[in-house]
C-alpha cells in the first residue's frame, strides 16, 4: 500500500505511528509525480480549497484522496474526496473526525488511518466538525475573558492546561492552529447562528497577524 501525506513537521509528528510496514511518503508540497495508479491514497494536510489544488488532487484518483478541510464541506469537493479534522492537536489521539459519502471511499480511508494506528470516527457533514466548533468556542471564551480584563494570555492558559487537562491552553492552541483559521470558522457559523459570533479582540487580532 502506497500513502502519500502532504504535511508540514508539526503535523507529521503528530500522525507518524510508531512503527509503518507498508510504504508512507511524508512530503511538504504536492506533487504529481507519481502515476495514479501506483497511488492507494494521499492525505493533504495543508490543504486549501482552490480550484488549482482540487484538480492537483483529482489526478490521485482512484486512489482516495483525504482532505484536512474544517471549513468547507463535500459538497464543494469532486465524489470520493474525505475530509478530515487535521488540524494542529486533533491528530494526536487514537480517533480521526472525518465525513465522506463514498462508501468505497470511507472503506479505504479506515485502512489507510489504521496505518497510523488511528481509528476514523465518521460525523456529520458540517462546518467545523464538532470537535473544532467546541475548541473555536472555548478559544472565543478566553477572548472575550481577555477582552474584559478578567485575566491575562498566559493565565489562562495555565488555567485550562492544569484545569482541565487539555495539552494547551486556548491561546497557545489558537496559535498553533492560526488564528485566522478559528475567526473564519466562527464567522462562518456565525452567520446562520449567532452564539459562534467572535470576540472583537479575537478578530482584531486575525487581521494584524
Amino acid at each position: 500500500m502506497h500513502v502519500i501525506v502532504v504535511t508540514g513537521e508539526n503535523q507529521q509528528q503528530e500522525l507518524i505511528p510508531k512503527r509503518t510496514t507498508d510504504r508512507v511518503d511524508f512530503v511538504t508540497t504536492l506533487r504529481n509525480k507519481n502515476p495514479s495508479h501506483l497511488i492507494d491514497a494521499i492525505i493533504d494536510l495543508g490543504f486549501q480549497p482552490e480550484d488549482e489544488r482540487i484538480s492537483q488532487l483529482q489526478q490521485y484518483q482512484p486512489g482516495v484522496v483525504i482532505v484536512n478541510s474544517v471549513i468547507s464541506t463535500l459538497d464543494q469537493f469532486p465524489d470520493g474526496f474525505v475530509r478530515i479534522n487535521g488540524w494542529p492537536g486533533f491528530l494526536r489521539g487514537p480517533l480521526i473526525e472525518a465525513s465522506a459519502s463514498n462508501e468505497d471511499a470511507k472503506k479505504l480511508a479506515g485502512e489507510i488511518f489504521s496505518l497510523f494506528e488511528k481509528s476514523i470516527e465518521w460525523v456529520p457533514d458540517i462546518m467545523g466538525f464538532i470537535s473544532p466548533r467546541i475548541l473555536s468556542m472555548i478559544i472565543n471564551e478566553a477572548y472575550y475573558a481577555l477582552q474584559e480584563g478578567v485575566s491575562g494570555k498566559a493565565e489562562i492558559d495555565t488555567a485550562m492546561k492544569l484545569g482541565t487537562n487539555y495539552p494547551y491552553g486556548p491561546f497557545e492552541w489558537a496559535g498553533k492552529i492560526g488564528l485566522n483559521n478559528i475567526a473564519d470558522l466562527l464567522s462562518n457559523l456565525s452567520a446562520t447562528i449567532p452564539r459562534y459570533q467572535p470576540a472583537e479582540l479575537l478578530l482584531k487580532e486575525s487581521i494584524s497577524r
